[in-house]
C-alpha cells in the first residue's frame, strides 16, 4: 500500500477513526492496567493475566498501527462531489442486472469499508474496476473464479 492513496468515503473514515480512538483510548488502557497489576503479582511466567494481556497489547498495537497507516493514506471523497453523476466512479450506488434479469444493487467504496452481505464493493474488487466509467445500458464483463458474468448498469446513484 506504500506510495497509494485510499480511497474513503466520509462515513468509512469515520469510522476508522472511531475504531482507533477507541482502542488506543479505551481497550489498550485498560489491557495496560491489567499487565501491571499482573506484573505485580509475582512470576510472570505462569501468570494467565500476564501473558494474556501482553498478547493483546501486541494485538491492539499492531491494530493501532494499521488503522494510522490506512488513515494517513485515506483520501475522503464524498459521493455527493462527484462531477459526472451519469458515469460509474467512487461512491456510485449501482443497480445492476445479469442475463437472467437477476437484479441486485451494489455501492462502490473504499476497501477499508467494503461489506458484500450489505452491497458495499471494494475499490479495487473485480466487479468495482469491471464498472468504472460505466453508464446507463452498458454491459460489462466480471472476471470470476467459477468463469466470466456480464452484468447490465440499469441505474447510477449518487445519494
Amino acid at each position: 500500500m506504500q506510495g497509494k492513496t485510499n480511497p474513503i468515503t466520509p462515513q468509512g473514515y469515520a469510522a476508522l477513526k472511531a475504531r482507533y480512538d477507541h482502542l488506543l483510548g479505551k481497550e489498550r488502557p485498560e489491557i495496560v492496567e491489567i499487565v501491571s497489576w499482573a506484573a505485580g503479582n509475582g512470576d510472570r511466567s505462569e501468570n494467565g493475566d500476564y501473558l494474556y494481556g501482553r498478547k493483546r497489547m501486541r494485538e491492539i498495537d499492531r491494530e493501532l498501527g494499521h488503522l494510522a497507516r490506512r488513515m494517513k493514506a485515506a483520501k475522503v471523497l464524498s459521493p455527493a462531489d462527484q462531477p459526472d453523476k451519469s458515469r460509474v466512479f467512487f461512491g456510485a450506488s449501482v443497480e445492476l442486472a445479469d442475463e437472467d434479469d437477476t437484479r441486485k444493487t451494489v455501492t462502490l467504496v473504499g476497501d477499508d469499508e467494503q461489506d458484500a452481505s450489505a452491497g458495499r464493493i471494494g475499490w479495487s474488487s473485480p466487479l468495482a474496476r469491471a464498472l468504472k466509467g460505466a453508464s446507463v445500458g452498458d454491459l460489462r464483463v466480471v472476471k470470476l473464479p467459477s468463469g466470466d458474468k456480464e452484468w447490465e448498469v440499469m441505474a447510477i446513484d449518487y445519494a
